[in-house]
């Protein structure tokens, strides 16, 4: 008789806060081996104890090496690619000096970008890449160029990896509740504020990206690679119509 198959795998980056812990709960509720990676340790997460919590910095090569080395050891290969880490630097371009500048690119950018190229010999047959892009329009001209620069790698790694039976897609979230709003002074208050002119009538909440991220890479979206799902509220549905 052979073993039963090992339950997916899935790597979450930026798993330790936010939409990235909403998924990584999610993913774990259903079933998946978790790790995630951040800049918190398991202490500070209040994540369950069995998802691998794994401190690496998206910027530091090195980090990346250590924690696809960690999947390694751990998963032997991966099912699900969680490709979340990145940071917020909203602002006009006359305030946005080089280090922000820098910043905004080499997480948000350069840390995607290699952390897929180093994760690529893990991934299954038919695995699925999820990209957290975010509605980079209206937050400043610097954030919205490092978000674009991800939708035509996203792209471009859908028609590389179809031989492969890879999947490749990104989620777009509009306005979502997070924490990375109170790291920028945004308050409550504020949030639930601009809730109301969401078409929906509120913001939105982490587990509903994590729904959207599951739904990309289940079976039930096995037709489906190269696509941006916005979760927005409705907010860009008039320009789009």
């Amino acid at each position: 008789m052979s073993a039963p198959a090992a339950p997916p795998a899935a790597l979450v980056t930026g798993g330790t806060s936010g939409i990235g812990k909403a998924t990584a709960e999610l993913l774990h509720s259903r079933g998946y081996r978790v790790m995630v990676t951040g800049v918190s340790s398991l202490a500070d997460t209040g994540l369950p104890e069995d998802i691998t919590v794994v401190k690496a910095d998206a910027r530091s090569l090195p980090d990346l090496d250590r924690a696809m080395e960690q999947v390694r050891s751990q998963f032997g290969s991966l099912d699900l690619l969680h490709l979340n880490a990145g940071i917020s630097r909203p602002g006009p371009i006359e305030s946005t000096d080089e280090a922000a500048f820098d910043a905004l690119f080499d997480i948000n950018v350069k840390g995607t970008f290699f952390t897929l190229q180093k994760a690529l010999p893990l991934l299954n047959e038919g695995a699925s890449i999820v990209f957290t892009v975010g509605a980079g329009e209206g937050v400043g001209a610097a954030m919205t160029a490092a978000k674009g620069a991800l939708l035509p790698l996203m792209r471009s790694l859908a028609l590389e990896l179809a031989p492969r039976r890879i999947r490749v897609n990104a989620v777009s979230p509009g306005l979502i509740n997070t924490p990375a709003y109170s790291k920028m002074g945004v308050s409550q208050e504020m949030i639930e504020t601009w809730g109301r002119d969401v078409p929906l009538g509120r913001a939105g909440a982490p587990a509903d990206v994590a729904e959207a991220v599951a739904f990309l890479a289940s079976d039930a979206a096995g037709y489906i690679t190269g696509d941006d799902l916005v979760i927005s509220g409705g907010i860009g549905v008039h320009a789009r119509a």
